[in-house]
């Protein structure tokens, strides 16, 4: 016997209606989890890396891409990305800068090498040193 079921524009559509009124219970499970989200989400590495790597075997980054397609990117950004990005930058400030912080440190301590004329071929060296030293500050950590 089949399962009595909803319509998938049924479900979609009381999810849509529901799941906004429920802004206080995803601040109250943020603010007191039930499992601390640091532990468990570094005890879940491994399980990650095998996913990822399982993901990418298969190639499903790709087709999930094909899948959604240019016009739905453009859609979710224009309707919903543009209003966020502000706030979302606004609010990300000192996140930011504690991010980039290394980094700024590493381009301030780097000495770089003779600058030559327009064009010379030897200032690619400049960006060689600059490049090298913030990959390795990246795998510094």
């Amino acid at each position: 016997m089949a399962i009595p079921i909803a319509s998938s524009s049924e479900i979609a559509a009381k999810w849509a209606r529901v799941t906004p009124e429920r802004t206080a219970d995803f601040a109250a499970g943020v603010a007191a989890p039930r499992r601390d989200w640091k532990a468990e989400t570094m005890a879940a590495e491994a399980r990650y890396k095998e996913g990822v790597t399982k993901a990418a075997a298969e190639g499903r980054f790709g087709k999930g891409v094909a899948a959604a397609g240019t016009d739905k990117w453009k859609r979710k950004v224009t309707t919903i990305g543009v209003d966020r990005f502000g706030p979302g930058v606004m609010a990300a400030g000192t996140d930011y800068e504690a991010g980039f912080s290394p980094y700024r440190d590493t381009i301030a301590a780097t000495t770089l090498p003779e600058r030559y004329s327009t064009g010379d071929p030897r200032n690619i060296k400049r960006v060689e040193v600059i490049a090298k030293a913030l990959h390795d500050r990246k795998l510094r950590g």
